[in-house]
C-alpha cells in the first residue's frame, strides 16, 4: 500500500507538516515501529476543520496519527491523552471504534500532544460518492440504517463493564451541556452580530428535558466520521473522531447526527454549509431516522425537538470557536472564511425549528 495513492488524502499543508524523523524516533523506542524501519513518510486528510489528522506509512506500517489544531483553545478540548484513552476501553467492546497504538504529551517530539491509531481502510461519506459510483436510492436506505444500527449498538455498550464510566457525569448531564455550551459561545463571540442567538439560548435553558437513560456517546455521530467499506460503500468499518465521547444522555448523540443529516427541503445556506448524500432519493428523513432509532433502542424519542435544537446550536458554536482563531489570524485556512455565514443560518434554522411549536 502508499498511502499517497489513497483517494481523499492530500498532501500535508505548509502549516501542518512535522518533524517525520522525530516523529519515527519516538515510535521505534515505544515499541510501535521496528529500529531498522523505513523512513516515515505522510499525507493529510483534507476533511473535518477541528484536530489535524494525518496518514502515516512506514514500509509496510500504516496508521493515523491525531493533534490538536493550531491556535488558542478552548479548556479542556482537544485533549489527546483522553481520546486515546476512551479509544482503549470503547474498542474491545465496540470495535468499530479504532485501536490505539501509542499516546505522547512530550512537546520534544511534534510540539504538541498527539496519538497513534490504527487504520480503517473505508471511505468517509461527504456530499459525493466516489467517482464512478452507481448509486442508487436502496444505497441511501442501507446506508441510514446502518448508520441508525451503528448508534444503537455503540449506546448499548455498558458504560462501567467498559471502564468508560469514568469519563463522563451522567447527573445533570444535559443541564450541564447547556450551560456550558452556551458559555462556550458567549466566550467565542466575535464583533460579528448573530441574530437570534439569545432567542435560541433562552429557549434551551427554558426546555431541558429529564435524561431518560445513560449510555457511552461519541458526542460527534454524523455520516463523515462513519468509514465505508468499498466497493459498494453500505458497511461500516469504523467510526472515528472520538474527541467528544463521555457518559450521558443516549438521545444527545442522536440530535448531534440529525443536525448533519440534511434534507433536499433544508434552506439553501443550511444546504451550501454541510453538502451531504443524506439530500439524496433514498435517504431517511431526520423524522425517519428518528423513528428508526426508537424501533431500533426501544427508547422514547417524545422530547426529540429539544435534543435536534440542541444539536444545531451545539454545531454554531463549534464554527465559531475555529472561526474565532481564523478571525484572530490564528488559522490560514480558506475553509473557515465562510464560517461566520454558517453560524449565523445555523441559529436562524434553530430558531425556524422552535418557532414551528
Amino acid at each position: 500500500m502508499d498511502i499517497r495513492a489513497i483517494p481523499g488524502v492530500m498532501p500535508v499543508r505548509e502549516e501542518d507538516r512535522l518533524d517525520w524523523n522525530r516523529l519515527r524516533d519516538y515510535l521505534v523506542r515505544e515499541g510501535v515501529l521496528p529500529a531498522d524501519s523505513a523512513p516515515l513518510y505522510a499525507v493529510q486528510f483534507p476533511t473535518g476543520a477541528s484536530n489535524l489528522t494525518y496518514l502515516i506509512q512506514s514500509g509496510e506500517f500504516v496508521a493515523v496519527l491525531r493533534r490538536p489544531p493550531h491556535g488558542p483553545l478552548p479548556p479542556r478540548a482537544h485533549d489527546m491523552g483522553r481520546e486515546s484513552s476512551i479509544l482503549a476501553r470503547l474498542h474491545p467492546h465496540f470495535p468499530k471504534a479504532p485501536k490505539p497504538y501509542a499516546y505522547c504529551d512530550d512537546p520534544a517530539v511534534i510540539g504538541v500532544p498527539f496519538f497513534i491509531m490504527e487504520y480503517r481502510p473505508g471511505v468517509p461519506l461527504d456530499d459525493s460518492f466516489p467517482e464512478g459510483f452507481a448509486y442508487t436510492p436502496e444505497v441511501g436506505r442501507a446506508i441510514s440504517e446502518r448508520a441508525v444500527r451503528a448508534l444503537a449498538e455503540l449506546h448499548a455498550v455498558d458504560p462501567a463493564a467498559s471502564g468508560l464510566m469514568a469519563f463522563g457525569k451522567p447527573e445533570g448531564f444535559l443541564r450541564r451541556q447547556v450551560e456550558g455550551w452556551i458559555e462556550r459561545f458567549h466566550r467565542s463571540r466575535t464583533d460579528e452580530d448573530v441574530p437570534h442567538a439569545d432567542t435560541v439560548m433562552a429557549w434551551l435553558s427554558g426546555h431541558v428535558p429529564e435524561s431518560r437513560d445513560v449510555a457511552v456517546i461519541h458526542n460527534d455521530f454524523k455520516l463523515n466520521n462513519m468509514l465505508f467499506a468499498p466497493p459498494a460503500y453500505q458497511d461500516i468499518v469504523g467510526i472515528v473522531d472520538w474527541e467528544m465521547a463521555t457518559v450521558g444522555d443516549p438521545l444527545f448523540d442522536l440530535g448531534v447526527m440529525l443536525s448533519y443529516w440534511t434534507e433536499p427541503s433544508d434552506p439553501p445556506t443550511l444546504r451550501a454549509l454541510f453538502p451531504s448524500v443524506t439530500t439524496l432519493e433514498g435517504f431517511y428523513t431526520r423524522d425517519q431516522m428518528a423513528e428508526r432509532y426508537a424501533e431500533e433502542t426501544g427508547r422514547s424519542i417524545h422530547d426529540m425537538k429539544f435534543y435536534y435544537v440542541f444539536g444545531v446550536f451545539k454545531l454554531a458554536v463549534i464554527l465559531q470557536q475555529i472561526y474565532v482563531r481564523y478571525k484572530m489570524g490564528k488559522t490560514s485556512d480558506p475553509r473557515f472564511a465562510r464560517f461566520g455565514d454558517g453560524i449565523r443560518a445555523l441559529v436562524e434554522h434553530a430558531r425556524g425549528e422552535i418557532d414551528q411549536g
